[in-house]
């Protein structure tokens, strides 16, 4: 396998991250494995994030490109510009105000290619406003396929790497729906396995008031994923509603 062909491209929608940006940027280039490019998709950005990365670019060699988006569509939309533009056979996204430790993509990479795998994702710990270790991990099944998928939530987007010449780009498609990320990982679960890697090597920030600390928004949700998105019975879905409400009571504990 040629060193091109293990091109990592990296996809960050960007909103107002203005705060975190050069140290997402940073972080990325701190990585151990350099065989990487870094697609940031502003999203109509109404702070100083462009103007940040617009002067990192300047150091960072041509690996960094900027993608802005004339009009504001969400996240899905954004990440999926990204994959168009993307480059490379491996897919990593990562959130603006998440943090990867340095060897993140090395360890991620290695395992996947161990496992043969098209799609991998790795544990995580759940941080605060800083991104301070709080000591609450989330660990992952080696093996996970899509019926277990349905009732627990253990892939975090900010873990994810896809191999696109296994899976296609058509199928990393994000939907334009609430839980967008979740949607995509079942999609992808109903065609291939996904395969866990159980080392933190993720930082989750959660400030206090964050869109996933609304519990009762999180419940609709997911609820909305069961019924519109995954057809599945009344009953299949109160469920796996149950579980993945019990599993998501316990994680935070």
């Amino acid at each position: 396998m040629g060193n091109q062909d293990k091109l990592v491209s990296i996809i960050v929608p960007v909103y107002n991250a203005g705060a975190y940006i050069e140290e997402t940027i940073a972080m990325v280039r701190a990585q151990s494995y350099k065989n990487w490019e870094l697609i940031l998709v502003d999203d109509c950005s109404q702070d100083d994030g462009r103007a940040k990365i617009e002067g990192c670019m300047a150091k960072a060699d041509g690996k960094i490109r900027l993608v802005a988006k004339s009009v504001n569509e969400g996240a899905a939309r954004a990440r999926n510009t990204g994959i168009a533009q993307a480059k490379g056979r491996y897919i990593a996204f990562l959130d603006a105000d998440d943090v990867w430790m340095p060897d993140k993509l090395e360890k991620e990479l290695a395992f996947m290619e161990e496992k043969q795998a098209a799609f991998v994702f790795t544990a995580y710990e759940f941080g605060d406003e800083n991104a301070k270790r709080t000591g609450k991990v989330v660990h992952v099944p080696e093996v996970l396929v899509y019926r277990q998928a349905l009732s627990r939530t253990v892939i975090f987007t900010s873990t994810v790497l896809i191999d696109t010449e296994k899976t296609g780009r058509e199928l990393i498609q994000m939907p334009d729906v609430k839980s967008e990320d979740t949607a995509t990982w079942w999609k992808i679960l109903r065609s291939f396995n996904g395969y866990g890697f159980d080392e933190v090597l993720t930082i989750y920030r959660r400030p206090p008031k964050s869109l996933s600390s609304n519990k009762l928004a999180a419940v609709r949700r997911i609820w909305n994923l069961y019924r519109k998105e995954e057809k599945l019975s009344l009953w299949y879905s109160v469920y796996n509603l149950f579980f993945w409400a019990l599993r998501a009571t316990l994680r935070r504990l």
